[in-house]
């Protein structure tokens, strides 16, 4: 396994049929390659406890989420990833958030194409995720 640190995060929402990221500042974070057989990453993100209510009912409401995170350095592109809640956690004042996550192996400009078509087609809210993903 590779550590590395996650330097932004934002929550790619839904709004008003477009994609906006929602920047969530980040106290501290960690992301981690399992370089497992399924390609997947785990993201810690250390958060202001006002964020909980926020990512619980992501959590509740979503089986997925898609994220974009900069990782080592914030001169570097964003990493995309589709992700899955695993656990909130309180600490103290604060809390933190781990996601289980697949990283999405294409350029920013491809996958804002692929929203936008998916939206001009009409998908929305789960319906766009799940299309989102068989496209991808």
């Amino acid at each position: 396994m590779k550590t590395f640190k996650l330097i932004s995060l934002d929550v790619l929402e839904d709004q008003h049929e477009e994609i906006r990221p929602r920047n969530i500042p980040l106290l501290d974070g960690l992301i981690i390659n399992r370089e497992d057989d399924q390609n997947r990453w785990l993201l810690e993100a250390y958060l202001d406890k006002s964020y909980e209510k926020y990512f619980q009912v992501l959590k509740e409401e979503n089986e997925q989420v898609m994220l974009q995170g900069k990782i080592t350095k914030e001169s570097n592109q964003p990493a995309t990833f589709m992700a899955s809640i695993t656990n909130i956690n309180t600490i103290g004042e604060h809390i933190n958030v781990l996601f289980l996550s697949t990283l999405v192996d294409r350029k920013k400009g491809e996958i804002e194409r692929t929203l936008k078509t998916l939206i001009e087609e009409g998908y929305q809210g789960d319906e766009l995720l799940d299309e989102f993903k068989d496209r991808v």
